[in-house]
């Protein structure tokens, strides 16, 4: 729960005031990294005139403070999907627009608060809450009114294969119930029948069949898709890809490279650049940052120009 309590009669204000801060701790800081998450705090309060903290529970409670926000500035601790999480909130809100927003990243995924230029230190990350300055940054919206700050992957990586049988030892051994007792040097010493067939249980019963495959998500390989770019067709579906991806560009557009399969040498990556995006064919998965999403059968995204505001260290 908040430790300040926010009134439930205020409302979000497209104009924040800089020394007034709303910091919202995601609960999966808190438990990852508690003591980055009290640095934060302190050099926060020490540095704002006014700041309010609040650990929400749950999404629904992070939705519910941060849509309460008046006229503070909204800092928000977490990782990765915490600041996706809170764009997408802004976004459905028709309130990014006019909301800088300023992340301290803790957490177990950082990769795209790297990527976007913010400090991960927890220290150097409060400082630049404090001292940044705001950088208006492109956003990806698809058709489904999801965004996307990073980059798009199509089809996804695969998911991990499953393991056949136990773990090998370093010797090469399976490690877990061999066919022996160990006797402490190495040697081994015959066993029953019966401990055999217990052996055997459990080994089906710890290892058990991987499950048939779904109808609805293939296996990765090449895939038969339509890339558009502006509405010029970048590839059919009469050539074969093995993957397409797409991320932000220069201002205003999206940088589009799709990948044909090739029989032999390596075929040179197709690219593009433009505002629209459209890939349709068969029904495929996708990965926006890192969420994986589908089965669809097409997905359009479009890019909006300094759509969003990230307080940054200043240059």
């Amino acid at each position: 729960m908040a430790e300040v309590a926010i009134s439930a009669s205020s409302s979000a204000s497209c104009s924040a005031t800089p020394d007034q801060l709303l910091v919202v701790v995601d609960p999966v800081a808190r438990r990852t990294d508690g003591e980055s998450v009290r640095i934060a705090k302190d050099v926060l309060r020490a540095g704002a005139a006014h700041t309010k903290m609040c650990f929400p529970d749950d999404p629904e409670e992070f939705a519910r403070v941060l849509a309460r926000r008046g006229s503070r500035r909204p800092v928000v601790v977490g990782d990765d999907r915490t600041l996706l999480r809170t764009v997408a909130l802004l976004h459905r809100r028709r309130e990014l627009a006019g909301c800088a927003l300023s992340l301290v990243p803790v957490g177990p995924e950082l990769a795209l608060a790297r990527a976007l230029g913010v400090p991960t230190g927890a220290v150097a990350a409060a400082r630049a809450v404090l001292d940044g300055t705001e950088r208006r940054l492109d956003l990806l919206v698809d058709d489904s009114d999801g965004v996307v700050l990073g980059a798009v992957g199509i089809p996804p990586l695969p998911p991990v294969a499953a393991r056949a049988g136990g773990t090998r030892a370093a010797d090469g051994r399976s490690a877990g119930i061999g066919t022996g007792t160990g006797t402490g040097t190495g040697a081994e010493i015959p066993v029953r029948p019966w401990l055999r067939t217990c052996q055997s249980l459990v080994r089906t019963l710890a290892h058990p069949r991987p499950a048939a495959r779904s109808a609805a998500a293939p296996a990765a390989g090449p895939a038969r898709l339509r890339v558009e770019v502006d509405g010029v067709t970048l590839v059919d579906l009469d050539q074969p890809v093995l993957g397409v991806s797409l991320a932000p560009g220069a201002p205003g557009t999206a940088e589009v490279e799709v990948r044909p399969l090739s029989v032999g040498a390596a075929a040179t990556p197709l690219t593009a650049r433009g505002r629209t995006v459209t890939v349709s064919g068969a029904h495929f998965r996708y990965r926006a940052d890192e969420v994986e999403s589908g089965p669809v059968g097409t997905r359009t995204w479009t890019v909006r120009e300094a759509a969003w505001g990230l307080t940054l260290p200043a240059r």
